[in-house]
């Protein structure tokens, strides 16, 4: 469905964020896309849905195809259209509006005739909204304030969405219910989910395939399963050393230099 071939982006023509990145995003399920921060993942994400450039971004080299189409000079609202939602860390929601005019908004690319049922279809998925559609966006929680972001790129009809840090700032048992909403769409409705997400744990838990960003480039890749087992995972990211005993933040300072894949 989604195809990235060695992408470099570079930010005011000197910054290199990302290097000869490559990864392929099959239909259905959910893909997770890990790192640290600085690691790459966010440029990723706008990369793929054409919004580099209020940060003085560009792509340099390399190719993104979806379903065939290459992205790499398009429009983002054309994009939207092909059928990619991007839901931006931060949740960037416009705080004057009601939660139901920034739902309606998300809806621009969409017929007029489909944004009610949309919306109920997004009050379906989070009920708790329903209630708040006349709230200013500003009051809510966080957790309700990132339920609205996804609701607001799911006005689209998308087939790909991708979601950056979902469970950043928001309350534990929030992001629990935004990830068993992501699940839901995922399982029932059939919809492609690419998800960056430092919570390595909740991530691997939540997805079917995995990748690794590390300095910008795709390091390591597999099914969720697979690095759930693999040693550099476990200690760089899951916080976990031989026969899964936890290691402290002091550990991780002298371990992080052992990483294979940076040698």
């Amino acid at each position: 469905m989604l195809e990235v071939e060695n992408l470099q982006v570079v930010y005011n023509n000197a910054i290199e964020a990302v290097r000869n990145a490559s990864l392929n995003v099959t239909a259905g399920g959910i893909t997770a896309l890990l790192g640290a921060n600085g690691a790459g993942k966010t440029t990723l994400l706008k990369a793929i849905s054409g919004v580099l450039y209020p940060e003085d971004g560009k792509i340099r080299d390399g190719v993104i195809r979806f379903e065939g189409c290459d992205l790499t000079k398009l429009a983002p609202d054309d994009i939207v259209r092909l059928g990619i939602a991007h839901v931006p860390e931060g949740r960037k929601l416009f705080i004057e509006l009601t939660v139901e005019e920034n739902l309606v908004v998300g809806g621009h690319t969409t017929n007029r005739a489909d944004i009610a049922r949309r919306l109920e279809e997004i009050y379906q998925l989070f009920p708790q909204l329903k209630n708040r559609r006349t709230v200013l966006s500003g009051y809510l929680s966080g957790g309700e304030q990132q339920m609205v972001a996804i609701g607001r790129a799911l006005m689209a009809n998308p087939r790909l969405l991708m979601l950056d840090e979902p469970s950043l700032g928001i309350a534990p048992l929030m992001a629990e219910a935004i990830y068993a909403a992501v699940r839901r769409l995922s399982g029932e409705g059939g919809l492609t989910v690419l998800l960056v997400e430092q919570n390595a744990s909740l991530a691997l838990d939540a997805s079917r395939n995995a990748f690794v960003l590390e300095n910008g480039r795709v390091v390591l890749d597999g099914t969720s399963e697979e690095l759930k087992r693999n040693e550099d995972v476990c200690e760089f990211y899951l916080g976990l050393g031989a026969k899964g005993v936890r290691r402290s933040m002091r550990d991780v300072k002298h371990y992080k230099r052992r990483k294979r894949w940076l040698s």
